[in-house]
């Protein structure tokens, strides 16, 4: 497995946000994840878009991260706010997501970033496993959906 830095941009991350946006509304019913997302926020040191390739070059998950302060929506100063992680169906249960995990973790810590945050939501008990056996602990509600009943968001100190 081959872990990429792209663009937010990048057409393959285009392509896997398209399939992470149907799989949002396949789980809520809905047209997808709201939240404003723009390429500058994944640029670094402010932030980071990572892709993984398997061996025969597919796009096959990614993640993100993007540098959040206090903003009055409950994030806090040197927050880390985790976004788009996805891995494709067939490639699910290979540990894809937990080495992007670890990745994204490693930069912004060492991007300075005290803390990393994340938006999960109650159809999707795959990635609160993923988080809480990460060491992520339910935290007070920030964002977008921070008033969404199936919201859950969830935090992890970054220890230098």
């Amino acid at each position: 497995m081959n872990i990429r830095q792209v663009s937010f941009d990048h057409p393959d991350a285009v392509k896997l946000d398209d399939e992470v946006q149907a799989e949002y509304h396949e789980r809520y019913g809905d047209g997808g994840d709201a939240t404003t997302l723009e390429p500058s926020d994944f640029e670094p040191p402010h932030g980071l878009y990572l892709i993984a390739y398997d061996e025969l070059g597919r796009a096959v998950a990614t993640g993100g991260w993007r540098s959040q302060d206090s903003n009055g929506e409950g994030n806090e100063d040197g927050d880390a706010e985790l976004k788009r992680m996805f891995v494709i169906r067939e490639m699910r249960g290979l540990g894809l997501a937990r080495r992007m995990l670890g990745a994204l973790e490693d930069d912004a810590r060492t991007a300075g970033r005290i803390r990393m945050v994340l938006e999960t939501g109650t159809e999707q008990p795959e990635a609160i496993a993923l988080y809480t056996s990460s060491g992520y602990e339910p935290c007070t509600k920030f964002g977008y959906y921070r008033e969404f009943e199936a919201s859950r968001c969830f935090a992890k100190t970054l220890n230098p």
